[in-house]
């Protein structure tokens, strides 16, 4: 008995390492750690912000349409690059759904993915979300790099690139509320 009281922590380590071997467990298990770890963005200083090169950027959206960057200059635009098979993007994407909920209509939102229209279609709807999703037909503009998955820029009405974040964020943060709400009163 005495050695069965001694080994539970062996035990408990194996189990966690087994949960994060196997695919069908590890996705959840990296799902909710990214949900725990994830804070509000942190907002770049006005003297630090980098300005984007140019709004020459062709997307397609999930009906197959054209759509140019450049009919959204002089608006506040949040551009997210992510995939659905991404763990830390999918953790911060039901922030992203109630934050659009609430600004969608003040807000550009642009879900970037390269994965296949029907891929992410059918993910939308299978978590319910009605997030803008698009997938480029060109290369982003400098210096947007979405490389490293998720990846989210916030910009204001004059192309700043005001909040840039590499990672999962809790996007509906009062914190990051207040962000939108001073952005879209400039």
């Amino acid at each position: 008995m005495k050695l069965l009281k001694n080994q539970w922590s062996n035990i408990i380590f194996i189990v966690i390492i087994l949960a994060l071997i196997i695919p069908s467990t590890r996705k959840p298990i990296q799902i909710f750690v990214n949900k725990l770890i994830s804070f509000a963005p942190s907002v770049t200083d006005e003297e630090e912000r980098e300005t984007i090169a140019s709004y020459n950027w062709a997307l397609e959206d999930v009906n197959g349409k054209r759509v140019d960057f450049n009919q959204f200059k002089g608006e506040v635009i949040v551009v997210n690059f992510w995939a659905t098979w991404c763990p830390p993007c999918l953790a911060e994407m039901p922030s992203f759904q109630e934050l659009h909920e609430d600004y969608g209509n003040k807000v550009r939102f642009l879900f970037v993915s390269n994965e296949e229209h029907e891929t992410v279609d059918n993910f939308m709807k299978r978590k319910r979300f009605d997030l803008p999703s698009f997938k480029m037909l060109s290369q982003a503009p400098a210096p947007m790099d979405g490389r490293t998955l998720p990846t989210t820029y916030v910009l204001n009405k004059k192309g700043q690139i005001v909040v840039e974040k590499v990672g999962s964020a809790d996007w509906n943060s009062d914190k990051f509320r207040k962000t939108l709400d001073g952005l879209l009163a400039e």
